[in-house]
C-alpha cells in the first residue's frame, strides 16, 4: 500500500466508522442488573415472610445462571451444578469466593461463611460468558430487623439504569475501532528450507505466551510461534510438506491436520496414530499435499483446553480461482457473476468463543479486530474457520456473500447469503463484491457475541469500502 493510499484508507476509517453508530447491531443494548459488592446495603430477612434458605441449588448453562437472583441465609451454602456442555464456574464479584472450573455435569459447594449480608454480583469467569448472559445477583440475608427494607431498596435501585451512560458506552466502544494491540496472528509462514527434492520445511513451536486480545486485556495464550491464530501455512498441490513441531508446553501435545488428507500415521491423534510429543520433545510430520484444501491445524490431545486458549492455525493447499474454482460466468440467484474476476484479497477469518481468548476474530476482539479495506467494485474472498465451541452466524451488512465452497470442496450449487452459519470445525469460503462505499459492520449475529453492557466487543469487524 502506498503512503498516499494508506493516508486515504486511514482517513476513510476515521470518518466512515462513525456510520457504524447508526448500524448498532441490535434494537437496544443488553441490560443486566449489576448488584453492588461488598455487602452494602444490608439485606435482611422479611419479618413477616419465610426465612431465607441455608442452602440453594444453582444451575449453570449456556448461557445462564438459574436462579438469576439467589437468596440465601447468612452463613449458607450454594450447591452449584454445571448443566451445560462447556466449562463454567460461579464467582462472587469483589470477593475471593468462587467454585472451581466445572466440566459438564460436575458440581461443587460454595461455602458463604463469613460473607456479610448484602447484595453481590455473581458471574461465570470464562471470558465472554458474563456478557453472554451468565451474570446474576446473590442476596445474603441477615437477621437484623432494623434494616428489613434493605433488600427491597437495593432491588429498586438496581432496576434503574443510567440510559445516557449506556448510549455513551456503545458510542465510545464503536469509535475506538480500529485499536492497536500487541501481536498479529495469521502471518504467512515461509518455509525455513526447501530441500533438493522440493520438500518444503516448516517449523511450529508450541508454547505459552502473553497475548493482547483487546486493548488492555492481556491473557495467557497457548499457541504456535507466539501468534493467535498460529502462522498460516500455504502450499501448492503436489508439494511434499515437512513440519517440525517443537513442544515447549508444560504437557504433551500433537498436531491434527483438520480437513487435510494425510497418511494415517500423520493424522496427529496421540496415542492412536503417533506417540505423544512430550514436553521438551520434537516431532516431525511429513506428507504430500495431495489435493486442494481449506484446512486447519490444531492439537487433538486435550484440544478442549488448548484450542479455546489459542492453539489453532490455517493450512491451505492450492490457490483459489485455480485449484479451488470460483463460480464465474454464471447467473446465481438472479445475480450475474462476471466471467473474469480479479480477487484482490483472500481473508482468513478464524472464529473463537471460549477459553482465555474468548469471543474473537483472528485472535482479537473489537475494537482490536482488523478491518477489511478494499476499493469500490473490488471482489474479495473470505474463508471462515470455526475453531470455537459454538455456531456463529456471520453477517456482513449490505453486500451479500456468495458461498462457493464448504470445507474446501467447491459447491455444485453456490448460493448468495447475507448470514453464513458456521458450526464448530466447519470452513466456508465466500466471494463478495464491494459495491457500496462506506464502513459496513461485519459480525456474528448472536448479539451477545458482539455487544455487552460496556458496548461493542468480541466478534465484530468492519468492511471499509473506499469510493472509486
Amino acid at each position: 500500500m502506498t503512503e498516499a493510499t494508506e493516508e486515504r484508507t486511514m482517513g476513510a476509517i476515521a470518518t466512515a466508522v462513525v456510520a457504524l453508530v447508526a448500524l448498532v447491531l441490535s434494537g437496544g443494548a443488553l441490560i443486566v442488573a449489576a448488584g453492588a459488592s461488598g455487602g452494602s446495603p444490608t439485606a435482611t430477612a422479611d419479618p413477616g415472610g419465610a426465612a431465607a434458605p441455608s442452602s440453594v441449588a444453582v444451575q449453570l448453562d449456556e448461557f445462564s445462571i438459574s436462579p438469576s437472583t439467589i437468596e440465601v441465609a447468612e452463613g449458607g451454602t450454594l450447591s452449584v451444578t454445571n448443566n451445560g456442555a462447556v466449562e463454567h464456574d460461579l464467582a462472587i464479584t469483589g470477593t475471593d469466593l468462587a467454585t472451581p472450573m466445572l466440566a459438564a455435569g460436575q458440581s461443587a459447594d460454595l461455602d458463604l461463611s463469613g460473607l456479610a449480608p448484602g447484595v453481590y454480583e455473581v458471574l461465570c469467569t470464562v471470558p465472554g460468558h458474563d456478557s453472554a448472559g451468565m451474570v446474576g445477583s446473590l442476596v445474603v440475608v441477615g437477621d437484623d430487623p432494623a434494616a428489613a427494607d434493605g433488600h427491597a431498596e437495593h432491588t429498586t435501585a438496581a432496576a434503574e439504569e443510567d440510559w445516557d451512560a449506556l448510549d455513551a458506552a456503545m458510542h465510545d466502544s464503536i469509535l475506538a475501532f480500529p485499536a492497536e494491540t500487541e501481536g498479529i496472528g495469521n502471518q504467512l509462514l515461509e518455509p525455513e528450507a526447501v530441500l533438493d527434492d522440493g520438500t518444503k520445511v516448516f517449523r511450529l513451536v508450541a508454547e505459552i505466551f502473553d497475548w493482547e486480545v483487546e486493548p488492555g486485556r492481556v491473557v495467557e495464550a497457548w499457541g504456535y510461534n507466539r501468534q493467535v491464530p498460529g502462522p498460516m501455512i500455504k502450499v501448492d498441490v503436489g508439494d511434499t510438506v515437512r513440519v517440525i513441531v517443537e513442544n515447549e508446553l508444560p504437557m504433551g501435545t500433537d498436531v491434527h491436520w483438520h480437513g487435510v488428507r494425510v497418511p494415517n500415521d500423520q493424522d496427529g491423534v496421540a496415542p492412536l496414530t503417533q506417540p505423544l510429543i512430550a514436553s521438551g520433545d520434537t516431532f516431525v510430520y511429513e506428507f504430500e499435499a495431495r489435493e486442494p484444501a481449506i484446512g486447519m491445524y490444531h492439537p487433538h490431545h486435550h484440544g478442549q483446553m488448548k484450542l479455546p486458549n489459542g492453539m489453532f492455525g490455517v493450512f491451505q493447499i492450492g490457490t483459489v480461482g485455480e485449484d479451488i474454482p470460483l463460480p464465474t460466468g454464471r447467473t446465481i440467484g438472479g445475480k450475474e457473476v462476471p466471467e473474469e474476476i480479479d480477487v484482490v484479497a483472500e481473508v482468513p477469518m478464524v472464529l473463537n468463543d471460549a477459553g482465555a481468548i474468548g469471543y474473537s476474530i483472528n485472535g482479537k476482539g473489537w475494537p482490536a479486530t482488523e478491518p477489511i479495506v478494499v476499493n469500490e467494485g473490488d471482489w474479495f474472498v473470505v474463508h471462515y474457520y470455526n475453531e470455537g465451541l459454538q455456531i456463529h452466524p456471520m453477517h456482513l451488512h449490505q453486500m451479500p456473500q456468495l458461498v462457493f465452497a464448504k470445507d474446501g470442496f467447491p459447491l455444485d450449487a453456490p448460493q448468495w447469503e447475507d448470514t453464513v452459519n458456521v458450526a464448530p470445525g466447519e470452513r466456508y469460503s465466500v466471494l463478495v463484491q464491494a459495491t457500496d462505499p462506506g464502513a459496513w459492520a461485519f459480525h456474528c449475529h448472536i448479539l451477545t457475541h458482539a455487544e455487552r453492557h460496556e458496548g461493542m466487543f468480541g466478534m465484530v469487524t468492519a468492511l471499509i469500502v473506499e469510493e472509486a
